[in-house]
């Protein structure tokens, strides 16, 4: 039994289009990948070439001669569609299918999903031998995939249903400004502000105050960014540098003499 899905394409027309396949089955994680009756000749360099670096699955990958043959060995099987067909049977999509073949494959089973023909997909004699079948919410006007998107989708959502969503890597979490270098900034820019004139009606200074000092707590700054952002209003004030502790041992704020 397999640990994980086989992904069976059913007579594909075009090498580069099972390479492309590969490339989305190794993203997610799935290696298992047979061919039936493909029509360019196996290996192929164009496949490999768009496998972009999923040799492992290209050189993985079995070829059979009908789909019976693929089928052996495997327990239960989806079969993918974008149209309605004649044949009665279960349909799922794609998040149900994933979730269902983990837990078969979690109790002892082995799972395939099919896949066909780039131009008519599946023939109803290809569904007839699986037990589900598995279609996508798309477009009814424009609803055909090509195989290695389909392929693409399954494959997340097995990834979702076998290692759940935790993402690789996350964004920094950056420390922020001690709130008194903060305050001191604020205070710093309100008092070059008033220097400016920019304040020009004394009672709407306290609202005006309020409002910058509230979307710039939410830039969320570093120690660094305060200080670059402090340097910046010296250099508007036309200082040799910030608010500083001058030779006494004072903070000061006093223009350097030129």
């Amino acid at each position: 039994m397999t640990a994980e899905p086989a992904i069976i394409l059913v007579e594909p027309q075009l090498a580069e289009n099972i390479g492309a396949a590969a490339r989305a089955m190794a993203n997610f994680g799935l290696s298992d990948l047979r061919l039936v009756n493909p029509r360019d000749e196996w290996p192929n360099d164009k496949a490999r070439a768009n496998a972009a670096g999923a040799d492992h699955v290209i050189d993985g990958a079995r070829v059979y001669g009908t789909l019976e043959e693929a089928l052996t060995g495997l327990t239960f099987v989806y079969a993918t569609t974008a149209r309605s067909r004649e044949i009665t049977k279960p349909v799922v999509g794609p998040h149900e299918a994933a979730a269902g073949a983990q837990a078969r494959i979690a109790a002892g089973g082995a799972v395939g999903v099919l896949y066909g023909r780039e131009r008519s997909g599946l023939t109803n004699e290809h569904i007839s031998l699986a037990d589900e079948i598995v279609t996508l919410p798309v477009n009814p006007a424009f609803s055909s995939l090509n195989i290695a998107q389909a392929v693409l989708i399954f494959a997340y959502e097995w990834r979702l249903a076998s290692v759940g969503d935790g993402l690789p890597f996350g964004g920094e979490v950056r420390e922020q400004a001690p709130r008194e270098q903060l305050v001191g900034m604020f205070e710093h820019l309100e008092a070059a502000l008033d220097e400016a004139g920019f304040f020009r009606h004394s009672e709407k200074r306290p609202h005006i105050t309020l409002v910058i000092r509230n979307f710039l707590q939410r830039a969320q700054l570093s120690e660094q960014e305060v200080r670059t952002l402090r340097g910046m209003i010296a250099a508007l004030e036309r200082r040799p540098t910030r608010p500083h502790t001058g030779a006494d041992g004072e903070q000061t704020t006093e223009r350097a003499k030129s």
